[in-house]
């Protein structure tokens, strides 16, 4: 490293919060540039400073590098607790189960209304009819959380086991998804666009399936007013596939079964969790791809949700309040200078491609005549957005 300067300097906001979290403190900063970028820079220099209970840190600067020496090196414990993942799982097994007899009960009721009614009575009784939304959704939220694990093994970072959370009757789809905690930094943005992508991927892997089996198997009825699930180019897609004409079509449309619920649900919580910014798989997709310049996605994001709310649907009210939560900080990795290889920023392109074929704009909606083109658009605005941000 060329060094221009040595000595104390501000560091960024997540940056003090990982000092704060793990008791850790700067002991001294290099301002330069590095004749070298690359992931072995950063492993040479760890191993280097392992020994005297320290650890680097590389970030770009707006005139080149600084390497800032962090003091009190944080060994967070390897091992998982297995209790609250666990109570969690069972209880969201239990409201997948309660969702899935719903959708049983509503589906009995076209043909035996009388059934339907002595099943709605006796519900604790008959919440195995539900299984096959319950089996199908943990399928695919399980095989999403798998893949992150995955990951995070193969990285060596220290995280907790997946968090299951149920929703029970607050939520139509059953659960408010699952949730891994990391207990330390990624290393670099390799490892955090490898782990952060890998989830969604996974779960989609399994979402396409169930979704085309469940739209096969089932109904197609005349449209007889109420709320429908919305269009996104993806699930629009899946119809077609499998109908040979878009639905609804104005007089007829599909009553979903569990499997075709438990997929569309599959493609919605993607979407939500590869909006990108802050804390989520997209953030840390987008993070990957820009560095630094993923912070300015915040504003553009929050106009669109904006925008969703006021045209589309008021659950981007709820949206909002998420992106507000979890949208204004990064997982910034320990390496932040060494780049995506060529191969991963395709891939990361690709991951960004599929917030776009998975957003719904209007996730429950009163016709769907549009909300197809509405996808449509709303993937080629923020797929614009994020273009502009690269550019910049």
């Amino acid at each position: 490293m060329e060094i221009e300067r040595q000595g104390k300097v501000d560091l960024e906001t997540e940056d003090q919060a990982l000092l704060s979290r793990t008791g850790a403190a700067q002991l001294t900063s290099f301002s330069g540039t590095l004749r070298t970028i690359s992931p072995d820079v950063y492993q040479q220099l760890d191993e280097a400073l392992r020994p005297h209970n320290l650890f680097p840190l590389l970030r770009e600067t707006p005139t080149g590098h600084a390497l800032h020496i962090i003091e009190g090196r944080a060994y967070p414990s390897r091992e998982v607790s297995v209790l609250l993942p666990l109570g969690l799982f069972l209880l969201t097994v239990l409201s997948v189960l309660y969702t899935g007899t719903l959708i049983a009960i509503g589906e009995l009721s076209l043909s035996d209304p009388a059934a339907a009614q002595a099943v709605a009575s006796s519900l604790p009784a008959n919440l195995w009819r539900g299984a096959p939304y319950a089996l199908s959704i943990l399928l695919i939220l399980g095989a999403h959380e798998a893949g992150h694990w995955v990951q995070l093994r193969r990285y060596r970072v220290a995280s907790s086991l997946p968090f299951f959370l149920p929703a029970f009757g607050l939520s139509p789809l059953g659960t408010f998804g699952a949730g891994i905690l990391l207990k330390e930094p990624m290393p670099n943005r390799r490892a955090l666009l490898d782990v952060g992508a890998t989830g969604p991927w996974m779960g989609v892997l399994f979402a396409l399936p169930i979704l085309l089996i469940g739209l096969a198997t089932s109904q197609v009825v005349e449209i007889s007013g109420g709320a429908v699930e919305g269009n996104s180019l993806l699930y629009w897609l899946a119809k077609v596939i499998v109908f040979g004409r878009p639905l609804p079509d104005g007089q007829v449309d599909v009553l979903v079964n569990q499997l075709a619920w438990a997929g569309w649900t599959g493609l919605f919580v993607t979407a939500l969790n590869l909006l990108p910014i802050g804390q989520l798989d997209g953030g840390h997709t987008l993070y990957a791809l820009l560095g630094r310049r993923a912070r300015a996605m915040f504003s553009p994001v929050m106009t669109l949700i904006l925008v969703g709310a006021l045209f589309f649907s008021s659950a981007w009210v709820l949206l909002g309040l998420l992106v507000a939560f979890l949208g204004r900080t990064y997982a910034v990795p320990l390496d932040d200078v060494t780049p995506l290889d060529p191969l991963r920023r395709r891939w990361a392109w690709a991951t960004l491609g599929l917030f776009g074929l998975c957003i719904v704009p209007i996730p429950l909606a009163y016709n769907g005549l549009s909300d197809g083109l509405l996808s449509g658009l709303l993937m080629s605005v923020s797929m614009w957005v994020v273009w502009h941000t690269v550019r910049r």
